[in-house]
């Protein structure tokens, strides 16, 4: 890891604690980071674990999120789910030496960066896989934790509504509409109750009230009205 830059202080509050587990080698948790500006609002996640850290999308890169990271160990992987979500990947894989993964249809948007590209899926170990869900952008993508009954990182491809449940939100920059209720589809086959509890969505968040992440995840998923959204 290199030497952390000169920063001002203190901008932002710490990463909020969403998930923690005490497990025989040490905690298991998920951390939530404050929406950052460089994403437009987007919420970034840190998973925290003995097998190497994930940060999921760039949050602000200042002084309060560099000293977290240091304090947890770094980060093995950063993955990022869409190309709105990159902010600051270059400065923050200088700093903390890590691998970035991204689906390869936005691997371009990184030039000069050591990128890990994957297609149409990507294990990183047994715990954690990349999965692409095309729609929102070309290549949008989740990061499925299976730890606390299965977690789904799902970056702006579903994010809560007014109501705070999970939903497809189609607006003027979606990619291809199709494609994303297909992607949606598709997540529906390959999970389930048991193995599907929460969502961490990349945006919006503020709609989930205090919350800071989906429960019963798979039940609000299948109980969407597909056609309607078609």
């Amino acid at each position: 890891m290199c030497p952390l830059p000169q920063q001002p202080s203190h901008t932002t509050k710490p990463p909020r604690l969403l998930l923690s587990d005490t497990v025989p080698l040490g905690v298991n948790s998920i951390f939530a980071f404050p929406p950052n500006r460089d994403t437009l609002g987007g919420t970034a996640y840190f998973i925290a674990r003995n097998e190497g850290n994930i940060l999921i999308d760039c949050p602000a890169l200042d002084q309060t999120n560099q000293e977290f990271w240091r304090s947890h160990g770094g980060v093995r992987w950063l993955f990022i789910t869409h190309r709105g979500a990159i902010g600051k990947a270059a400065e923050i894989q200088q700093i903390l030496g890590c691998e970035i993964l991204i689906q390869e249809q936005e691997a371009y948007l990184l030039p000069g960066l050591t990128v890990t590209a994957f297609s149409q899926e990507f294990t990183l170990d047994s715990t954690a896989q990349a999965i692409w869900t095309p729609g929102h952008s070309p290549g949008s993508s989740c990061l499925y934790y299976s730890d606390f009954g299965g977690v789904l990182f799902s970056g702006r491809h579903l994010v809560p509504n007014l109501q705070g449940e999970p939903t497809p939100l189609r607006t003027a920059k979606t990619f291809h509409w199709p494609r994303q209720i297909k992607s949606l589809q598709s997540l529906l086959k390959r999970f389930t109750p048991e193995t599907l509890h929460y969502i961490c969505p990349g945006a919006n968040t503020g709609f989930l009230r205090g919350k800071g992440l989906i429960d019963q995840a798979y039940q609000r998923l299948a109980d969407l009205d597909l056609s309607a959204e078609c």
